[in-house]
């Protein structure tokens, strides 16, 4: 059992600044584009490798509580191409979730083949890489699939790991592992891509509104 508080419904005060706390995330926020990504999924006549390319948007959200647990966040959108295709090979949404607190990282994921996810982690605030798992079964950190997805291409786990990198570029590798009929040994599905900025984040609501709010203080001090 872990060490939570007595008190479960008082609030703390949260920074209005997400940009300013995100922690180990600080160096995802923003919109990314990677023309480099490798794909090695499941065929019947063994892996495919697929390249792709990769447009992944990280906007800051405002804190987010539960009683007195805080966090700060980016909410994600990823869309992958094959080159010179504009079909989309995957779709994804969901939240990357820093608690100061704990040091704990979360990424939630959901996909448009009726799966959905929660990978867990822990990081120093200035860590340059982290790894966050979800596995099958858990309650805290799981997965959670379609009845065909269960049948065919059942998901026992699910790995990430992030690198921030000197040149302001950032990198993530996943691991999925599945189960699939017939195949005698389960299967390692790996993506790998790393992604350059092309555009800064949009800061939040609450951090654009106490903006304005000073702005206007200043405004009428000078008319004064």
């Amino acid at each position: 059992m872990e060490n939570f508080p007595k008190d479960i419904y008082t609030e703390p005060e949260p920074d209005a600044d997400t940009l300013a706390n995100l922690g180990p995330l600080t160096g995802m926020a923003g919109i990314w584009e990677g023309a480099r990504g490798l794909d090695v999924n499941p065929k019947p006549d063994g892996p495919e490798r697929q390249v792709f390319i990769e447009r992944m948007e990280l906007q800051p959200i405002d804190a987010q509580t539960n009683g007195p647990q805080l966090f700060y966040g980016l909410r994600y959108h990823t869309r992958i191409v094959k080159p010179d295709d504009v079909e989309t090979f995957h779709d994804q949404v969901g939240y990357w979730l820093w608690e100061p607190a704990t040091g704990t990282v979360i990424q939630t994921l959901s996909i448009p083949r009726g799966q959905a996810a929660m990978a867990v982690g822990h990081a120093e605030p200035g860590a340059r890489t982290f790894r966050l798992q979800a596995v099958r079964g858990s309650e805290t950190n799981g997965i959670v699939s379609n009845p065909f997805l269960e049948y065919a291409f059942k998901t026992e786990s699910y790995t990430i790991t992030v690198s921030i990198h000197g040149d302001g570029t950032w990198s993530y590798e996943q691991d999925t592992v599945l189960i699939i009929p017939g195949q005698a040994e389960p299967f390692h599905h790996t993506d790998h891509n790393t992604l350059h900025k092309i555009g800064e984040p949009t800061p939040n609501p609450t951090a654009q509104a106490a903006t304005a709010a000073k702005a206007r203080g200043v405004l009428i001090r000078t008319a004064t």
